[in-house]
Formats: C-alpha cells, sequence, structure tokens
C-alpha cells in the first residue's frame, strides 16, 4: 500500500510503499476513502509546538515516533476483519475514533480514552490515514455511517469532535454570551453545535473577513475582526458593559488568550483548545474574585462521537469540506493549512 509519511521533521512528506497489514483477532483493515487534514498534523509536521519564553516542545517527547503517517480523521470502507470481529461486513462504510488509550488508566476506565496517561492515538503515536489502508486495533473504535458521505463524515472523529467537546466544557445556557475565537473548520462547527445544544448567543472572532462572513453562514450572530476592531469596546457594547460569559478558543496563542482574559464576565469559563502556544501572565488576585475558570479542552469520548454521528445523520450539524487532496498533494495540504489558505476543512482522498 501507499501512505504519505513524515520521515524527518519540515521537510515534505514521502510517499511510500509499505506492506498492506492483515487484521488478526479484533483488528479491522479500513480501505481509506477519506482522511482530513488537522493543525495537528501540522504540529506533527514541524516536529513540535511552542512553549513558554520561546521554548519549543518536541513531539518526540512527547513519546512520538518517526517515520510516521499522520491523519487522524480517518473514515472508509472495511477491507477484511480478524476472526474476533462481530456486527460488521466488508465493505461497509465506517467512521474510526482515532483517540484510543491503553485501556487501564482511570480515564480508560470510565470511557474517556481521549484523556488517556498513555495514549495511543492512530495518525500519532500510531500510523494513520495519510495511506491506502489503516489498521484499527479493535472493532469498538468503528461507527457505521450507512449512506453518510467519508469527505465530510471524517471530520467529526477530530474537527467535530473537539469543537463539540469544547462546547460541553462550557457548559452554555440559553442566556449566556459565547465568544468562538477562529473561524476555521472547528470554530465553524462549535458555531453550528453550540447554535444547535445550546441556544447560547455566538460571537466569531477571527482576522479574516472572508472567514467572518463564513462563520455568520454557520449561525454566529455576531463577528468582530480582531484585527482592525477594538475587541473589549465591541464586546462590552454587545454584553452591556458585563463581558462574555464564556470564550472557546481554537487558536490558544498568547496574543488571544491575553485577548480573552480582557473581556470574561464575572464566572466565566474560558475554553482552551488550540495548539499555538506560548505563554500568559494572570493577575492571580482576579481569579478568586471573579470566579474565572480556565478548562483545557482536548478532542472527545467515543460516546461523543457517537452522538455526533447522530446529529449529522438527521442534518442537525453540517460538516464544511472545503478542499480535496490526492495523496500525492499531502504536503500541500499541509502547507495551505499553516498559511491559511483553507476555509472550513481540507480532506485527502488517498
Amino acid at each position: 500500500m501507499k501512505a504519505a509519511r513524515i520521515v524527518r521533521v519540515k521537510e515534505p512528506l514521502e510517499i511510500q510503499t509499505l506492506e498492506t497489514p492483515k487484521p488478526r483477532g479484533s483488528q479491522v483493515l479500513i480501505k481509506v476513502q477519506s482522511a482530513g487534514v488537522c493543525h495537528s498534523d501540522i504540529h506533527l509536521w514541524e516536529g513540535g509546538y511552542d512553549g513558554p519564553a520561546g521554548s519549543f516542545m518536541k513531539t518526540t517527547d512527547r513519546g512520538v515516533k518517526y517515520p510516521l503517517t499522520p491523519g487522524h480523521e480517518v473514515a472508509g470502507v472495511i477491507e477484511s476483519m480478524g476472526e474476533e470481529v462481530e456486527g460488521f461486513t466488508k465493505n461497509e462504510k465506517v467512521l474510526v475514533f482515532p483517540w484510543i488509550g491503553e485501556g487501564l488508566c482511570p480515564a480508560c476506565r470510565i470511557g474517556e480514552e481521549n484523556l488517556c496517561d498513555k495514549p495511543r492515538s492512530i495518525g500519532v503515536y500510531h500510523d494513520g490515514g495519510y495511506a491506502e489502508y489503516l489498521l484499527v486495533p479493535s472493532y469498538k473504535y468503528l461507527i457505521k455511517l450507512g449512506d453518510m458521505d467519508t469527505d465530510t463524515s471524517a471530520t467529526l472523529s477530530c474537527a467535530a469532535l473537539t469543537a463539540y467537546g469544547a462546547v460541553k466544557n462550557t457548559h452554555l445556557r440559553p442566556a449566556d454570551n459565547v465568544i468562538i475565537v477562529g473561524a476555521g473548520g472547528l470554530g465553524l462547527m462549535a458555531i453550528q453545535l453550540a447554535k444547535a445544544v445550546t441556544g447560547a448567543r455566538i460571537i466569531s472572532m477571527d482576522i479574516d473577513d472572508e472567514k467572518l462572513k463564513v462563520a455568520k453562514q454557520n449561525g454566529a450572530d455576531f463577528t468582530i475582526n480582531s484585527r482592525n476592531q477594538d475587541v473589549t469596546k465591541s464586546i462590552m457594547e454587545l454584553t452591556d458593559n458585563l463581558g462574555v460569559d464564556a470564550i472557546i478558543d481554537f487558536v490558544n496563542a498568547s496574543k488571544t488568550v491575553e485577548t480573552d482574559m480582557q473581556i470574561l464576565r464575572r464566572r466565566a469559563r474560558i475554553v482552551l483548545v488550540g495548539l499555538f502556544g506560548g505563554a500568559l501572565q494572570l493577575n492571580l488576585v482576579t481569579m478568586p474574585t471573579r470566579a474565572y475558570k480556565i478548562i483545557g479542552s482536548y478532542t472527545g469520548s467515543l460516546t461523543d462521537m457517537i452522538e455526533l454521528v447522530s446529529l449529522a445523520k438527521r442534518r442537525i450539524i453540517k460538516p464544511v469540506v472545503s478542499n480535496k487532496f490526492n495523496l500525492d498533494q499531502a504536503t500541500e495540504a499541509l502547507t495551505m493549512l499553516k498559511e491559511g489558505k483553507i476555509v472550513g476543512r481540507g480532506i485527502i482522498n488517498p
């Protein structure tokens, strides 16, 4: 089989021919039809994340090993199955849950494998979906898609799942005002989900007017261009000088979070999702006196993904796929995403 692999960080992905895996036991071999292109793939490609004070957090220090086939948003059809697999058939269309844990830690035991102490995530710690085939360790990580499109379905396993987990972590109520920072693929999905399941008033914030236009089309009540608008003034005008009840920051860089902290209402929740990194200096006195909650949010559980597939089947949410690539264009796809040239989600069709 062919796979686009990160052999050396910051260098173009290499198309390699690998032996096609043969599933055993509860394993399932998936013929990949769609693999989403995610910002975390860029960090794998670059070899790490920006840390505090100009430091760099290497992916290898987190247990990532190269060469690596990235790609954790995967949808396709079943090619073959191990002898223990039940309830699935060859050529059945499925979505893969990639956030696999080791199974024994406290998080895994309550169904939160995405927060495992020793993660084994597909496309991060094990070869992923930038390939013609993907070996899934157990059929329990597959969700049947029926007649759903694999391109839009693939995004449910990370972009939508991460957005859903973040929206849940805000504990939004219908009377709340929420800012969603970043109007890319995750931000757009969070807008749809917040609109569908919370009833809160949604403010989309980005530095790109075109992305903000799309955010409005996806359900944002208000938009703010933080590059050329006074964010604090705009937010206070929208909230009767109280500030917002919650912020979901899909950028999570020093500059965006510094801005976030200036526009929070008392008792507000700020949910940090993005991986752009940096550092933040906090006024510690305001943390207890204003009762802020700072929450880190990382993807979502298998149960969450099952709920998302149900929402998508009923067309309550509609993932936005804007760019499609073949396997040979994997490096181009990552480059375009890094440069902000993909509105919505990019998909590789091996």
